[in-house]
């Protein structure tokens, strides 16, 4: 009997483990052999986000522009806003991720550590709401992206992917949107000022931009002037 118990228990184990190690392989091929499909120039990924809308009938709007059609502007502020340490890092700033754990470990108010990287991602697997399990997922998720795709592409990719106001994904279509130009008519206000709408696009609108989104988008247009060291990574 009692054999018999210690030995269902273990059998029992045995199939946790395997299903285990299954859903993790899982977890981590898919991504991979999409991010094999995305390097791909003429693949035009699409994000949850964007396929949550268009199941739910409310319409998509992004039309898809190389980076080098969009102004060099957007890039240099979305970056200085963003991830000023984007070509500096391998996906994951674990500088800025210690810092919000020891804040955590703190019980201090936790700032974001998301890169650029982390955010696409984010857009391309993962689901909105924020858990310990999203933000466990993201950073293998960014490191094997950044290795796969590069600078470049990941940036291409995110600028094209991005929401920025309710159904309008890209920087071409909130450009259009919000400014009634294409994305390589932007100045560097009205680009710095879509680089401030990207943390909080549901309640900032580039277009009729706050005290303080003018303010912020102030200190972008400033950083993204200066940034010739910071972009070297994207620059073709």
């Amino acid at each position: 009997g009692a054999g018999l118990k210690k030995q269902s228990r273990f059998k029992l184990w045995r199939f946790v483990q395997r299903f285990a190690i299954a859903f993790l392989m899982i977890l981590l091929c898919v991504p991979f052999f999409f991010l094999l499909l995305y390097k791909l120039e003429f693949v035009h990924p699409v994000s949850t986000l964007m396929v949550r809308d268009w199941l739910n009938g409310t319409g998509v709007k992004r039309q898809w522009v190389e980076l080098d059609d969009m102004a060099p502007v957007l890039y240099q502020s979305v970056m200085m806003s963003e991830d000023g340490k984007f070509c500096q890092h391998s996906g994951v700033d674990w500088g800025a991720l210690n810092d919000v754990i020891e804040d955590a470990i703190d019980g201090e108010r936790t700032r974001g550590a998301s890169t650029i990287t982390m955010q696409l991602v984010k857009n391309l697997f993962l689901w909105p709401d924020r858990s310990f399990l999203r933000k466990g997922l993201e950073i293998p998720y960014a490191l094997m992206t950044d290795f796969i795709l590069g600078k470049r592409r990941v940036m291409e990719i995110y600028l094209n992917l991005v929401e920025l106001d309710k159904g309008v994904f890209g920087a071409e279509a909130a450009a259009n949107h919000y400014f009634k130009r294409s994305s390589a008519k932007l100045t560097r206000r009205q680009a710095a000022l879509l680089a401030v709408t990207l943390p909080n696009p549901k309640k900032r609108n580039s277009a009729k931009p706050t005290r303080s989104m003018r303010r912020m988008a102030g200190v972008v247009e400033k950083r993204a002037r200066s940034s010739g060291a910071y972009i070297g990574c994207i620059k073709g």
